[in-house]
């Protein structure tokens, strides 16, 4: 089997979170980069089993190309996988006993648009879900509970939030689940010294941060991770992941830094950092932050710099801290210890990482316009990057 659909299409992706503010699944969006060209279905589908295995998480396909869509709904899909079926094909007759084929068969569908026709009666029962863009919601404007508000037959899926107010008023309207990045508005700056309440755990990991980087004695470093016994807990689970790709098994912090070192203990500290939180909110925000950090590295693998990788995951992995302690990262930045190149990309919004992390805004945004100038810019492969997406969320899936 080829990979060759790699090179043909941009990806995209962005989470489905549910009421708990946990992410439920990851929806993966396939642009074709020409309208022309044929695409293999197979190939797409290999390629989604690399990092979604049938016994492994959820994802949604939003394809943005009919004929591959055609294509996949003639396809063995795994139940894991699901479609995403726009409100056209599925108000068209001629596809009624496709999808009710693929309904038969154990296939999740989710209907997605507002149907400008009634749906045949015989599909409606094929839709787990519909799934409404917030800028094209009626209940917005009428109110989620009056009297003229408009019924649904399909639990919804919202789709488009990109901050918290919103993605709590999508619930107070009946959404099971929102469909987006609410990172926008998940900090205010606070006017009190700045620090988020009930963060002290994340005190100590910069500490820990700090303490590293001056490579300070283990006995040290040790006394300050007793503080909190269920961060050192985190921590070597994070370490003996399969992402992190040891061959023995990590049986202590002292064991961890005789192991790696100070440098790539430092990484996985970071990563701890950006994932301490225990407001149920900033959920979303750490997930966002694990596959920045991995992305971001992944994107400069083949350069053969480990330092430039190095930096490029802390770049990621510390990009949403702002969110996470209520600072500007102009304040953050003067308690935690980051290369220089990493202050520029997150304090001064320049620098050379500021061009990947554009790229991986672009892929977060789904925006296939952005995706195309931020490759250009970079001077790399489609295919290049559609593989390094691929590889860093497969480690993130490993970290879950």
């Amino acid at each position: 089997m080829t990979d060759a659909i790699l090179g043909q299409v941009a990806l995209g992706y962005s989470p489905f979170i549910d009421r708990n503010r946990a992410v439920t699944a990851t929806r993966l969006t396939v642009f074709p980069l020409r309208p022309d060209l044929k695409l293999d279905a197979a190939e797409l589908l290999n390629a989604v089993g690399s990092v979604w295995p049938a016994d492994g998480g959820r994802v949604s396909l939003n394809v943005a190309s009919e004929s591959l869509l055609q294509d996949l709904m003639k396809t063995d899909i795994s139940s894991n996988v699901w479609i995403e079926i726009p409100a056209f094909m599925a108000s068209d007759t001629a596809n009624i006993e496709m999808l009710q084929g693929l309904h038969k068969r154990g296939n999740v569908m989710l209907l997605k648009g507002r149907p400008v026709k009634e749906l045949p009666r015989e599909v409606l029962p094929c839709f787990k879900y519909s799934i409404i863009e917030l800028s094209d919601d009626r209940r917005c404007a009428e109110g989620a509970f009056s009297p003229g508000a408009a019924t649904r037959s399909i639990p919804h899926v919202q789709s488009g939030i990109s901050n918290v107010t919103e993605m709590d008023a999508c619930f107070t309207r009946g959404a099971v689940a929102v469909l987006g990045w609410p990172i926008d508005d998940a900090v205010t700056v606070s006017t009190a010294g700045g620090k988020a309440a009930g963060q002290t755990d994340l005190q100590v990991i910069v500490e820990l941060i700090n303490r590293v980087d001056k490579q300070e004695p283990i006995e040290k470093l040790e006394g300050t991770l007793k503080r909190d016994p269920s961060l050192a807990f985190k921590l070597m689970r994070y370490i003996n992941s399969p992402a992190f790709g040891l061959s023995v098994e990590i049986s202590s912090f002292r064991h961890a830094i005789m192991m790696l070192g100070y440098q790539r203990l430092k990484r996985w500290l970071a990563l701890l950092l950006a994932t301490a939180s225990k407001d149920t909110n900033l959920k979303p925000v750490m997930f966002a932050a694990v596959r920045r950090g991995l992305l971001m590295e992944e994107l400069v693998r083949s350069s053969g710099d480990d330092e430039m990788r190095n930096e490029m995951f802390i770049c990621g992995v510390f990009s949403l801290l702002d969110r996470m302690f209520k600072q500007p990262f102009a304040e953050l930045m003067r308690t935690i210890p980051v290369p220089q190149r990493v202050h520029q990309a997150l304090v001064e919004e320049a620098g050379p990482y500021q061009p990947y992390f554009d790229l991986v805004k672009s892929i977060e945004a789904e925006s296939l316009f952005d995706f195309r100038a931020a490759a250009d810019k970079l001077m790399m492969s489609v295919s290049e990057i559609n593989r390094a997406e691929l590889r860093a969320l497969t480690a993130a899936a490993q970290l879950d």
